[in-house]
């Protein structure tokens, strides 16, 4: 695994732990299990913990990079200006102009999600990016919508919201419900709603 991180991190109590991998090495281990190796049997259908305004994160960073790799292959790579990590409900939040560039098996990148915040699971396993989300493919098919959902296992997208989406034919199409895997070559719109072809300016 290679794992790259620049910030500084505290914990809980406040104490400064300095720079470097070495704080962030079980957030990096998180995703990688998050990825690469889901845990146990979930409901797919149980809803995502939020962060109550009691709640004091165990750990935080600044300035997150984090590289995602399957047997040494790149598959993903997550930036956040802030990351919390509340261990006992086994959640993370990332809040702080999030992005997410994925990669494929040959390591050829081919989307880029973008948020303002995402929530991460970890005994679901999945994430959700949260405001402004945008993702655009490679191929040049480009997603909007209020939030999204990425199934680690079957790294797939959906989200329940309304959206946007602009064709490499630059059709625009809108809807309600969605579901793409990760380069948004095969997606659906579940409820249709309506189609141009003027291009997005």
């Amino acid at each position: 695994m290679d794992y790259r991180t620049t910030g500084q991190n505290k914990t809980g109590d406040g104490e400064s732990k300095g720079k470097g991998i070495k704080q962030l090495k079980g957030i990096h281990w998180i995703f990688f299990i998050l990825l690469i190796f889901p845990l146990g049997c979930t409901n797919e259908n149980s809803p995502l913990p939020r962060a109550r305004s009691d709640d004091h994160p165990d750990q935080e960073s600044w300035g997150v990079t984090i590289i995602l790799t399957d047997e040494g292959i790149e598959r993903a790579r997550v930036r956040s200006g802030h990351l919390e990590k509340y261990n006992k409900r086994k959640f993370i939040m990332l809040d702080e102009n999030v992005t997410v560039d994925f990669f494929d098996r040959f390591e050829k990148h081919i989307s880029k999600l973008t948020s303002l915040k995402a929530e991460v699971n970890q005994a679901s396993n999945d994430m959700r990016a949260i405001g402004n989300v945008v993702v655009v493919s490679d191929s040049g098919i480009t997603l909007y919508t209020d939030t999204l959902i990425w199934d680690s296992k079957k790294e797939k997208m959906s989200t329940d919201d309304p959206i946007m989406l602009t064709t490499e034919k630059d059709d625009t199409l809108y809807g309600i419900g969605f579901e793409s895997d990760s380069d948004l070559q095969n997606w659906k719109v579940i409820k249709p709603s309506g189609v141009t072809n003027r291009s997005v300016k």
